[in-house]
């Protein structure tokens, strides 16, 4: 059976969190439930390493504005960890090409990268604090749910993975004027500060 379904579903949960990806791939391996996880991932320095990382997002990502910056760091790395999951799955499966399975790995977990910052971006223009801790759970709960189920359901966990990231892509779009906004909003108040400072003080 092709590997490819567990690519798209590795690919996308990458964008989102792809330390989660690695760990829990190298888990089910390491613990005997699933013969489909390269040794590469089971490796114990994979394994630390990934959840150390984990650790540092799981933090990171709950903070408004300090999950944007994250975020804008992880704009390379999580596309290439979905490209470098997807070619050692390829690899450890032997039914597709390495460099095929690391463009859909890579671009998949681009596509969900892009979605997931963007929606920060606009939850960040929220004054309360509250929605982003609440995002980033159902993030880290929706990334173990569906790897999870992709290592037994591979086709029906992509499947869900599209759907999630189509409806994602339609979404940010809606929200895309609504960042502008907040982005213009921001430079106003910041030009209007300047001026007030050079103004200076009113004649008393």
């Amino acid at each position: 059976m092709s590997v490819l379904p567990l690519v798209f579903t590795s690919g996308w949960a990458s964008g989102i969190n792809a330390y989660a990806v690695v760990l829990l791939l190298g888990l089910f391996g390491a613990t005997g439930l699933s013969d489909d996880v390269p040794e590469t991932l089971q490796r114990p320095e994979v394994l630390i390493a990934a959840g150390v990382l984990f650790l540092c997002e799981a933090v990171a990502d709950k903070i408004p504005y300090v999950d944007s910056v994250w975020d804008s760091v992880h704009t390379v790395i999580r596309p290439v960890a979905g490209a470098w999951v997807g070619a050692l799955l390829a690899g450890h499966s032997g039914s597709v090409n390495d460099v095929v399975a690391g463009l859909v790995g890579g671009s998949t977990a681009l596509a969900s990268h892009t979605v997931k910052a963007g929606t920060r971006m606009a939850v960040n223009t929220s004054p309360e604090p509250f929605s982003n801790i609440v995002l980033s759970f159902a993030e880290d709960l929706g990334v173990a749910g569906i790897v999870s189920f992709a290592m037994f359901h591979p086709l029906a966990a992509a499947i869900i993975a599209a759907v999630l990231l189509a409806t994602g892509l339609t979404v940010l779009v809606f929200l895309v004027s609504r960042i502008r906004r907040f982005w213009r909003r921001r430079a106003q108040r910041r030009e209007e500060r300047r001026l007030a400072a050079q103004a200076g003080p009113p004649p008393g």
